[in-house]
């Protein structure tokens, strides 16, 4: 394996250079900042949506139910998971913030087992189907938030 000499490496470094607080703003304006609070809001209305898909289609409460438990089985434990990090606690340093992030997955993930185990009890005639079709559909916003954006949080002309 080669080695690069610290000779070598001067002409490859570079200077890192902060940004000016206007170089920041016109950056948030062009990249918002993303709420968690709103990817939450966004899964509810999803999983409501489909609830009434299910309903239009199967006309079985019991596979609604399972479609909308399915949904909540994500949206639950990813409120309780944005509460947890918008608390005051976890911005006191970057150490508190990190360490309640890994936290409140944890919970978020062990909230989210335990919710799916239980519902054969709670959730009479249940539909498995149904049921991962509300929990897939409900997971699948994080990635549509990461990809449109724009979508969150339309840029306003000023």
């Amino acid at each position: 394996m080669t080695r690069i000499q610290p000779e070598d490496q001067e002409d490859a470094q570079e200077t890192f250079e902060p940004l000016t607080a206007e170089q920041v703003r016109e950056l948030r304006k062009h990249q918002p900042l993303l709420s968690v609070w709103r990817v939450v809001g966004v899964q509810a209305v999803l999983g409501l949506l489909l609830m009434v898909v299910v309903w239009l289609v199967s006309r079985q409460m019991a596979v609604v139910y399972s479609a909308g438990y399915g949904a909540l089985a994500v949206i639950v434990p990813a409120a309780l998971f944005a509460r947890g990090l918008t608390s005051p606690v976890a911005s006191v340093n970057a150490g508190a913030a990190v360490f309640g992030f890994f936290l409140w997955e944890m919970v978020k993930i062990g909230l989210t087992v335990a919710m799916l185990v239980v519902a054969p009890r709670l959730v009479n005639d249940l539909s498995w189907p149904a049921l991962l079709a509300g929990l897939i559909l409900a997971m699948k916003v994080y990635w549509v938030a990461l990809g449109f954006r724009k979508v969150f949080y339309p840029v306003k002309p000023t």
